[in-house]
């Protein structure tokens, strides 16, 4: 007789939209590889549908809206007694856990983390901070480039890190996109490597030829302006480094793209100084693969940059700083240029932009990191297996992992009568 197929629940912190962020990329490419296993997919989520939202239930994927702080979830999960359930980012862990915990006791809690939050804030600060001291700065090289141990001392003491690995720690294993943050986990925080998996970007090497140096034109810059490091890089490019740039190449068209445009976006657009904000981009790739140059200059952020994997699909060399790179390239030469202040990606720009041979070694160098290091053919079945394993022996894993267990004692008695509270006050409103 044959199996019954492994029953997953997510529980998504919002509804993917792969064309909208890496984020949303990356939880298609995970339920894409759980569909090829034949296992049977229920996408939850309590947020609002957006505008982009992927078409799950055309890949088979049953979809069902909850509620935050409701009963109602207990009845659902109940009956569908899932095997795995996926927990999308650390909120959805704190508000759900318990409740799947008390219900389905033997499933595998996952928790995708899509990028480490508490690291992204602190850097924020510290770039926050840094801007205020010294408004007219535009090297950033101390910010971009501290040790782990400094980034623990940044992070150690803030609400968010405590949160956050915490839910690392509740969960059975959480699916981490950076091997930087794999480092940082381990490293300073001591959480132990059995609880982490690498899952970066997973995707297909290209193998079509790419639109050659002489028939694309412009810079290009995209990313979802909810992203508060996208956000900051556009004003970056229009007060430092896209005026740089004008100087070297006066007709130089920059065009930025991006989901959820805000009014404060779109004012910044200015043709006459070839500052163009395009809205969102129906093909992100098309775009990528008529721009000459992406243009990523982030002075915060986590995780790894779609916005690049995706220019490396199409070809496209990249400008960016120590914090775009981080975690995704390797030992061999970088796709583009990699600097630390405004003059140097600037120049960077203006090369590449110009100088056809070394614009062709970029993009083949691109081509390559894609096939070395986002195989999905490595990466999906490694996924799978960890699974798999964790599942067969899950009594001893969570055994071992006494600090979760103790955590999930005491954390989840505490959220569950918050919630039960709050459920009791808003019936009685």
């Amino acid at each position: 007789m044959k199996s019954p197929a492994t029953r997953v629940l997510v529980i998504g912190y919002v509804w993917p939209e792969p064309r909208s962020s890496a984020a949303g990329g990356h939880m298609m490419q995970i339920l894409e590889t759980f569909l090829t296993q034949g296992w049977d997919i229920t996408f939850s989520s309590p947020a609002a549908l957006g505008e982009h939202k992927a078409d799950l239930s055309a890949l088979g994927i049953a979809e069902c809206a909850i509620e935050l702080n409701n009963s109602s979830f207990d009845d659902f999960v109940r009956e569908l007694a899932p095997d795995i359930v996926l927990f999308d980012r650390f909120m959805m862990e704190e508000q759900f856990g318990w409740r799947v915990e008390k219900h389905c006791p033997n499933a595998l809690r996952v928790l995708e983390t899509s990028d480490l939050q508490s690291l992204r804030d602190a850097r924020h600060q510290r770039l926050k901070a840094r801007l205020k001291a010294e408004p007219d700065s535009d090297d950033f090289a101390d910010l971009f480039a501290p040790a782990l141990a400094e980034e623990f001392q940044h992070m150690a003491d803030t609400d968010l890190a405590k949160r956050e690995i915490a839910a690392i720690y509740r969960c059975d294993i959480s699916l981490m996109i950076s091997d930087v943050e794999i480092r940082l986990l381990t490293e300073q925080f001591k959480v132990p490597a059995t609880l982490l998996h690498w899952c970066p970007l997973m995707l297909e090497p290209p193998s079509e030829p790419f639109t050659p140096f002489e028939d694309r034109a412009h810079f290009l810059s995209i990313g979802n302006f909810r992203h508060a490091p996208n956000w900051d890089a556009v004003l970056w490019m229009k007060n430092s480094l896209w005026p740089l740039i004008r100087q070297h190449l006066p007709g130089a068209q920059l065009h930025i793209y991006g989901s959820y445009t805000p009014p404060k976006a779109t004012a910044l657009h200015n043709p006459a100084q070839g500052f163009h904000v395009m809205n969102w981009a129906e093909d992100a790739l098309q775009v990528m693969s008529a721009a000459r140059i992406c243009l990523a200059p982030l002075r915060f952020g986590a995780g790894i940059k779609g916005k690049l994997v995706d220019a490396m699909l199409c070809g496209t060399p990249n400008v960016t700083t120590p914090i775009g790179a981080e975690a995704m390239g390797d030992e061999q030469p970088w796709p583009g240029a990699i600097a630390t202040d405004a003059n140097a990606l600037a120049i960077a720009a203006v090369a590449l932009y110009q100088d056809r041979g070394r614009w062709n070694r970029a993009q083949n160098d691109g081509r390559n990191l894609i096939a070395r290091r986002y195989d999905q053919a490595v990466h999906g079945p490694a996924l799978i297996e960890c699974l798999q394993q964790c599942r067969h022996h899950l009594a001893a894993h969570r055994r071992d992992n006494f600090t979760g267990s103790m955590l999930r004692h005491h954390a989840h008695k505490s959220t569950q009568y918050m919630a039960q509270w709050i459920e009791a006050k808003n019936r009685n409103v």
